[in-house]
């Protein structure tokens, strides 16, 4: 009787177990849409750290991360030849969308925020002489960073909500050729999920016309963020038909914006798109600002030091050494001007003591 009661028991140990082993891994899925020979994802269900996202596209450039990334997907691949272009597209409010399946996938495991912004660091800093690209933008949060040549290239694309609307309504505007099914013109939801379509063909529109800086040898960068698809799920529900159709719009129009981008770029660029239901922890993005509101630091329970540049030692011991040499040679030359004579190491004193002589 005991035997038999425990089987159940342990049936439900193990189902627990395994759902706790699987809390961590939710449904928000990385895909790689595109890739060059270059950089090799591995066929894989193996999961990726939410927080890990930036290191993967760092490594796939080229770039050093600070702590390794022990993760299967991303293999070695060529380090002589590194793509041009990184393009990373993150869908809110939705799981997992349908994409073609010669892309790869994987599953995140706990689905934070995250950003570029170290990416884009490390190529302002090494790449500052040259032209680089990095533009990153959030339309439906009028959020918008460019560095190098970006500030020309999309000088004319639209970033605030007013100019969404009224890029909506031109006679190029993606209006004219998409499908919209359910989906209405009169409706501010509907209008801003199709705007931020209109930014994807914007964002490939204008490269289009500097292709000559897809072929340099500094690497670009390329951060969108849409919220459209989930403002839809919110306002008619996720099992709505607007919502069908607007996540089949999305699909066809990543797929189209990542083909653009690769060929662009002579097929060597990275198209990567992050779809999450919700991230777990608000959003709270650092943002640049010229003026720099100043916030109260969180007290140090543990009194430890503040963390500093990995410069430190290298300036430190420049300094110091440079120090000590000004300080040894000023004792040097004092000691010898001290004990100096005159008559006999000095020119000056020595010709005037000849020319008196002569007289």
């Amino acid at each position: 009787m005991g035997w038999c009661g425990g089987v159940p028991l342990a049936l439900e140990v193990a189902v627990m177990v395994t759902s706790v082993c699987l809390a961590g891994v939710s449904g928000d899925e990385f895909s790689v849409l595109r890739s060059p020979q270059s950089v090799v994802f591995r066929d894989g269900s193996w999961p990726i750290p939410g927080e890990r996202i930036p290191d993967v596209a760092a490594l796939s450039m080229g770039f050093s991360v600070e702590e390794d990334l022990s993760w299967p997907g991303l293999a070695v691949g060529d380090l002589f030849h590194r793509p041009r272009a990184t393009v990373l597209v993150t869908v809110k409010g939705v799981d997992k969308l349908a994409l073609p399946v010669k892309g790869v996938s994987y599953p995140i495991e706990n689905a934070v925020p995250f950003s570029l912004d170290s990416v884009a660091n490390a190529i302002h800093t090494l790449f500052s002489e040259e032209t680089p690209v990095v533009l990153q933008l959030a339309p439906s949060e009028e959020r918008v960073y460019m560095v190098g040549k970006a500030n020309s290239v999309f000088e004319d694309l639209s970033v605030t909500l007013r100019q969404l609307r009224n890029r909506l309504f031109q006679d190029n505007s993606v209006l004219g050729s998409l499908p919209l099914n359910s989906l209405s013109r009169n409706n501010e939801v509907d209008l801003l999920f199709l705007s931020e379509l209109q930014v994807l063909h914007d964002v490939a529109s204008l490269l289009s016309r500097h292709k000559h800086l897809a072929k340099d040898h500094s690497p670009d960068l390329y951060s969108l963020e849409l919220s459209g698809l989930e403002e839809v799920g919110k306002r008619y529900g996720e099992d709505s038909q607007q919502f069908k159709d607007a996540s089949q719009i999305l699909v066809d129009s990543l797929q189209k914006f990542a083909d653009e981008m690769f060929n662009l770029y002579s097929g060597n660029a990275v198209v990567e798109v992050v779809a999450v239901k919700a991230f777990n922890s608000p959003n709270i993005r650092k943002t640049r600002s010229i003026l720099q509101s100043s916030q109260s630091e969180p007290d140090n329970p543990y009194n430890l030091a503040y963390p500093y540049n990995y410069n430190y030692s290298v300036i430190f011991n420049i300094i110091l050494w440079m120090m000590i040499g000004l300080a040894l040679a000023v004792i040097v030359i004092s000691y010898n001007l001290w004990n100096m004579d005159p008559g006999y190491d000095s020119i000056i004193y020595r010709m005037t003591n000849q020319k008196i002589r002569m007289d």
